[in-house]
């Protein structure tokens, strides 16, 4: 009994005394070195404001359409009895050149009919002139030998030109897109014979947004009907051909003057000289042919003292941070006259010599404290040259 007494006792001592040695370890360990806060301000990428003169290009589309086509038919009935080897789908042809003849027999024997009547009756109304001259003839029989006369001559000229659509010819070179008839087929007046095009020029149709006509400088109407040719702004049109770019040089003519009522939108149309390359001297250079797709860039206004930023420097709402001399944020809204994927174009908002934030700060606020470090300007995105077509 009282040796567990004495094992209590040693027991709590001893907890006492650890206790105890732990309360002076706390009281007496050295104070840690103390360090000065600092507030380090983030550091940004900053580039210098220029304004310089912008040349816009409008950026559109569309497929290549021929500017003259013609749909062949009959004018007169009967079998074809000739073909050119050139009318097939794909064959050039030159202005005039017979591309088919219908048989001109019956026409033949109707012109020498009608000439025949025409030496005819030119005899009876000279015989009645004479006697009318001579008084024995009235003047009402004069009269109807004259008309009988010009009847005769009008029938001649129906039965040739009869004879003459027998022939079928263009007034221009051109090509063929269909063959709808072939040799030894009968016609009918009006019977389908195929279809061509001309090969002088093309044209392509290119819609255009309201904001886009903002930036052109496009034809009127009245311009159209004043001088019968515009010179409208010049086009770049490109595609790929057999896997090459390759590009053809164009010019906006007219307007089609409505607005599409489904689409909104206007389309202005390009002409394209000699686009199968027929009358060019370059051997290199290739054939533009109809159908193809193409995309457009079109030559547009140009608008002085426009600021050309990143597009990545530009916040959501419309804001750009501005880095002021202090190197303090200042938050700035501008007015942005335009914008594609790379840079903006802002019309109002920035001075030159002003100073603006390529990094990305998250939750920037008025005077926040920065460090700035000085970027040199990309001239290859910053030029200003290829505008966008599209509005921000």
């Amino acid at each position: 009994m009282q040796h567990g007494r004495l094992r209590a006792i040693f027991i709590v001592l001893l907890l006492f005394s650890g206790i105890a040695g732990a309360a002076l370890l706390v009281v007496f360990r050295p104070e840690p070195p103390q360090k000065d806060v600092v507030q380090t301000a983030p550091l940004v990428e900053v580039l210098p404001v220029e304004s310089r003169p912008v040349t816009f290009t409008v950026s559109s589309q569309g497929s290549v359409l021929p500017r003259t086509e013609t749909v062949l038919s009959a004018e007169v009935a009967g079998s074809i009895v000739s073909i050119s080897p050139k009318f097939v789908a794909g064959g050039f042809f030159d202005a005039g050149e017979e591309l088919m003849r219908i048989d001109p027999t019956n026409y033949e024997v109707a012109f020498e009919q009608a000439e025949a009547l025409v030496r005819q009756r030119q005899i009876e109304y000279d015989g009645a002139s004479k006697l009318r001259e001579s008084g024995y003839r009235a003047e009402a029989e004069l009269a109807s030998a004259a008309a009988a006369l010009a009847s005769a001559r009008a029938e001649r000229v129906r039965a040739q030109r009869n004879l003459e659509r027998t022939r079928i010819v263009l007034p221009y070179a051109g090509m063929v897109r269909a063959k709808e008839a072939d040799l030894g087929q009968y016609v009918n007046v009006g019977s389908r014979l195929g279809v061509t095009f001309a090969t002088d020029a093309a044209e392509v149709r290119l819609p255009l947004t309201d904001g886009d006509l903002g930036f052109l400088s496009m034809p009127t109407g009245r311009d159209l009907a004043a001088t019968g040719d515009v010179d409208g702004p010049a086009v770049e049109l490109r595609a790929r051909l057999r896997g090459v770019a390759t590009s053809w040089p164009a010019k906006i003519v007219r307007t089609e003057g409505v607005v599409d009522e489904l689409t909104r939108v206007t389309f202005a149309i390009a002409a394209v000289e000699d686009p199968y390359a027929l009358e060019s001297l370059d051997p290199d250079q290739k054939a533009l042919q109809v159908g193809t797709f193409v995309a457009a860039e079109i030559e547009g206004i140009t608008i002085d003292d426009v600021v050309v930023i990143p597009r990545t420097a530009v916040r959501g709402n419309g804001q750009v941070v501005v880095i002021t001399d202090e190197d303090r944020i200042e938050m700035r809204s501008v007015d942005i006259l335009r914008a594609d994927a790379d840079v903006v174009y802002v019309r109002a908002g920035l001075s030159p010599g002003e100073r603006i934030s390529l990094t990305v700060i998250e939750n920037p606020i008025n005077g926040l404290p920065v460090r700035s470090e000085v970027v040199m300007r990309d001239e290859d995105t910053m030029s200003g040259i290829n505008a966008p077509g599209s509005q921000p």
